[in-house]
């Protein structure tokens, strides 16, 4: 396949994810799935050519931007607060369901070495940041279960890819060290976070001064991908350096970035984001393809049952890890019980189903050298557990999201004040900034319209604080009496181009200022 062709592909598959995500939404399903099974379709079509997946370009094309993006948007306060609990989802369950599927492993294929079952162990034990940020957008949890399963998808791929290294190399060598394999983690994970923070923190000063908003958002993506490339080359993991990076410029970003490069690199990212996602998932559908091609003349029927009982072991050693964790620390150490008190048990219920594998598992199975032992096995186990776990976890968790009633859970979080009282804190200081500036010494106002402007947003945000639940609905009728305003105006602005009455130019600067008050009215306006 020439890069023309190559190309062409690239484009007949975003065309495609355009049309799964189209059926997703009227079929109410995730699109992560729909895209899965689309490419399963299209792999299975006679005379389509065969898209084979790079594992190395997978992992450093996909996984630094997503990774960036997702650590970008994370709460730093809320990942810290609970870096407890997601330790030991990252570190404690990628572990414990390593151990659980190489024995499985061996249990029911003897013939694979130990070294090569602990190795598909660690490849399906992580669960996926990109499966994991597709499936929840679409789904409502409490904000805390949010912050665990993004926190955990962040941080666990990074022991699970060390977990993988170790196995392989003990499968290969025949040689393995439990110390050495402990000691080479903590250098690993502490020098992959040190990298992260250095390149987040300069990276950080130099957005700051980037004032062109397309530079700053260029500069925003080859972060991540400096953290990753930068640290992999230190042999440190890129994949913590990445989440480090990501977290350090997202804390800063309200400081360094103007508001003109806060619009545009969010708009970017999403746009990105969304075609990197659409991709990841519509490729590991037509990896069935070369899964089939690497089985083909071997009989499948000796082989359901095995890869029947790694799916198993895999969905059933997450709840075998995340019950007990959920409650025995607590119970045995009183002072996180009262720091802490027990969860209910509808969330460690379904963080235990959100475990859904994706392109990291995929591109850890195809890159395992062809001499590995059981390596077609380990590829065609890989792709069903990442199969069943988005198709029947990922479209399934939404629905046991409603019947275990979480949103019961949805507290206020731990925030001293809300967004109304904040709302109305922001309105004082405007207006205390306004009064300085108007006030002449004569006593005189030089700018009376904004004192009356401002005067009258406090007033609003302090009675709407105040009374927040009687005047939620005016606050609604008001703002969707705006979007009729805008409307009126953008469809007048637009017949003034069409007559020829304005330049171009003039018509962007009126729609994108019509833009930014629509989409502040309408946030309001569809508030419940």
């Amino acid at each position: 396949m020439n890069v023309v062709h190559s190309f062409e592909v690239i484009l007949a598959l975003l065309a495609a994810v355009i049309v799964l995500v189209l059926i997703a939404k009227r079929l109410h399903l995730p699109p992560a799935a729909m895209l899965i099974l689309g490419g399963i379709g299209l792999a299975l079509v006679p005379g389509l050519p065969t898209v084979q997946l790079n594992p190395d370009l997978a992992l450093v094309l996909f996984l630094p931007p997503l990774l960036q993006a997702d650590a970008y948007t994370t709460a730093w306060r809320d990942f810290r607060a609970d870096l407890r609990i997601i330790l030991q989802l990252a570190v404690g369950a990628v572990v414990f369901t390593t151990a659980a599927v190489g024995i499985v492993t061996h249990a029911v294929l003897p013939s694979l070495p130990w070294a090569a079952c602990f190795a598909l162990g660690a490849i399906v034990s992580p669960p996926d940041a990109v499966a994991a940020a597709a499936v929840l957008e679409h789904v409502h949890l409490p904000r805390r279960v949010v912050t665990l399963l993004e926190g955990e998808s962040l941080v666990n791929d990074a022991s699970g890819l060390v977990l993988y290294r170790f196995s392989v190399a003990a499968a290969l060598t025949g040689a393995f060290s439990l110390a050495q394999a402990a000691e080479s983690f903590v250098l690993l994970a502490v020098g992959g976070v040190a990298a992260g923070v250095v390149i987040g923190y300069l990276g950080s000063l130099l957005l700051g001064r980037l004032r062109d908003p397309n530079l700053a958002t260029v500069s925003s993506f080859l972060l991540g991908w400096g953290a990753y490339i930068g640290a992999e080359a230190l042999s440190v993991s890129g994949v913590l350096a990445t989440v480090a990076c990501g977290l350090i410029v997202g804390w800063r970003q309200h400081e360094t970035l103007t508001a003109e490069t806060r619009v545009a690199a969010r708009a970017t990212w999403g746009l990105v984001t969304f075609v990197l996602e659409s991709l990841i998932f519509i490729l590991i559908g037509l990896s069935l393809r070369g899964v089939l091609a690497r089985l083909d003349g071997v009989s499948a029927l000796p082989l359901l049952w095995p890869i029947g009982a790694i799916i198993g072991v895999v969905i059933l050693s997450r709840f075998a890890w995340v019950l007990p964790s959920a409650y025995l620390l607590r119970l045995l150490i009183p002072p996180i019980r009262r720091r802490d008190p027990y969860p209910p048990l509808a969330i460690p219920v379904v963080i235990s189903w959100a475990g859904m594998r994706g392109v990291v598992s995929l591109a850890a199975a195809l890159a395992l050298p062809e001499r590995f032992p059981g390596r077609d096995f380990i590829i065609a186990a890989t792709f069903a557990v990442i199969l069943v776990t988005v198709l029947l976890q990922g479209a399934t968790l939404a629905p046991l999201i409603r019947l275990l009633r979480l949103e019961r859970f949805d507290g206020p979080g731990t925030a001293p004040i809300g967004e109304s009282a904040a709302r109305a804190r922001l309105a004082r200081a405007q207006l205390a900034a306004i009064e300085r500036v108007s006030a002449a010494e004569d006593g005189s106002q030089r700018h009376p319209r904004l004192l009356e402007q401002y005067s009258y947003r406090m007033r609003a945000a302090e009675r709407f604080s105040q009374g927040e639940q009687e005047l939620r609905s005016h606050r609604q009728e008001h703002f969707s009496a705006v979007l009729i305003a805008l409307a009126a105006g953008r469809e007048e602005l637009v017949r003034l181009h069409r007559t020829g009455e304005i330049h171009d130019s003039t018509l962007h600067a009126l729609e994108s200022e019509l833009d930014l008050e629509e989409l502040t009215a309408r946030r309001f306006a569809d508030k419940p």
